[in-house]
């Protein structure tokens, strides 16, 4: 199987539009109080650098759905499943649920059914970094940073956390 790296668009200016594009949102949709969650692992550091942008006062939340996929038994136990950290109350609360790419939707079913383990939140809202084709359920971000057109055979990762990236890989 080989593989080819290209590097592709500049993280930092896609996250501070992702911001400016969440606080239009919030306030069009008159949200108060949101609480940001990120998806282990790319979730999280673009759901860290939105949360400072975006002055949220709770703490930033941070979801390991492992154990949630509908695919658990054929990949088998993730060698580093982080645990789940929602440190406020979701109750009636608009929740921004935010992950580095958006493909097939299924990390985003499994997310789903983690948060209402949690309790009732009044609203999700989904923001990624990137949104690819290959959707396999009906799940759509509302915000986005990058809509990416890839085959196949072609992966697109976000690296980070210190410096991010975005890379896209072909498989033969």
């Amino acid at each position: 199987m080989a593989a080819t790296d290209q590097t592709t668009e500049d993280v930092s200016g896609l996250i501070a539009r992702m911001a400016e594009d969440l606080k239009t949102y919030i306030r069009e949709n008159d949200i108060h109080q949101p609480v940001l969650i990120g998806i282990h692992t790319g979730g999280v550091w673009v759901a860290t650098e939105l949360h400072s942008l975006l002055n949220i006062p709770d703490p930033l939340g941070s979801l390991d759905i492992s154990f949630y996929r509908d695919d658990f038994t054929r990949i088998g136990l993730h060698p580093q499943v982080k645990p789940s950290d929602l440190p406020c109350d979701i109750d009636d609360r608009h929740i921004i649920l935010i992950d580095d790419v958006l493909h097939t939707g299924r990390t985003i079913r499994a997310a789903m059914n983690e948060i209402f383990d949690y309790g009732r939140p009044a609203s999700i809202t989904l923001a990624a970094l990137v949104e690819r084709t290959g959707r396999e359920l009906p799940i759509e971000a509302a915000i986005v940073g990058s809509h990416m057109d890839l085959g196949i055979n072609e992966h697109v990762k976000l690296n980070g956390p210190d410096t991010m990236s975005l890379s896209i890989s072909t498989t033969q």
